[in-house]
């Protein structure tokens, strides 16, 4: 059952993150947190969001403006660093409240709080027909990778504020992409020196039997799915990607602002 939930997981969240920009780590977390700890959880989601990124880097980094990259991803980078502090911050905040629903006990934190209501709040912005048609000049894209990174750092919800500069400064949709494909592993890399890299050596004795053979089954997907999604870039509308993205993000983002998550 494990092996069968992150595998399709992984593959459908590759899939969509490919034409969305965010998706994967939002929608693989919980289901890796069905059958782990939230800790070990977090630490699994995060390698193989990076790997497959790098993935993504391989198939299309060919293609990236590399001017933007450097313009915005630099500045994205630094804001990374502040967003992963704060997220630091509010996990060492304690416990706001227990539950038990379903004869299951649940717990509301903070840090649940601030990023289930980010994720709500990204969701309905994706969805909002003002916010898809949201495009900023190409002069202030230095300000969309501060944005873009500190939200990355924090939540690791880049994608919304990465696609609203990038689509303007560049010049075909494979380079909108690929430019942000980029940008999202020089995030990713930042952010896990932050609190990633270590968070997995501080629980390296915990981590179960089973987990490496199931992070290699979801990054294999998780290649897969990115593969799958090239080919039919030239296919899938924006629209289509939002909406199923959105619905998907505001449940997550709800259920982890509820400690049901």
């Amino acid at each position: 059952m494990e092996l069968t939930v992150i595998t399709v997981t992984a593959f459908i969240a590759s899939a969509i993150t490919l034409f969305s920009g965010f998706g994967l780590g939002t929608v693989l977390m919980p289901a890796f947190a069905l059958f782990f700890p939230i800790p070990v959880a977090i630490a699994a989601t995060a390698i193989v969001h990076l790997t497959n990124n790098l993935f993504k880097l391989g198939l299309l980094g060919r293609q990236a403006d590399w001017q933007i990259v450097l313009r915005f991803a630099l500045p994205a980078a630094v804001a990374a660093i502040l967003g992963a502090g704060v997220l630091l911050f509010f996990a060492e905040m304690p416990i706001l409240t227990r539950y038990e629903l379903f004869g299951r006990g649940h717990e509301v934190t903070a840090l649940k709080l601030v990023i289930g209501a980010l994720i709500i709040g990204f969701a309905l912005a994706e969805l909002s027909p003002a916010f898809s048609s949201l495009t900023v000049p190409r002069k202030y894209v230095a300000w969309g990778g501060l944005l873009s990174g500190f939200f990355g750092g924090l939540s690791g919800n880049q994608g919304v504020f990465r696609s609203a500069f990038l689509v303007t400064a560049v010049d075909t949709k494979e380079a909108f992409v690929a430019t942000g494909v980029v940008c999202a592993v020089i995030v990713d890399i930042t952010r896990l020196a932050v609190y990633g890299l270590s968070y997995v050596r501080e629980n390296i004795g915990a981590l179960p039997s089973n987990i490496t053979g199931l992070v290699l089954s979801a990054m294999l997907a998780a290649f897969a799915g990115a593969y799958f999604a090239k080919r039919l870039l030239k296919k899938v509308t924006y629209r289509t990607i939002r909406v199923f993205v959105s619905a998907a993000m505001i449940f997550i983002g709800a259920g982890l602002a509820a400690g049901a998550i």
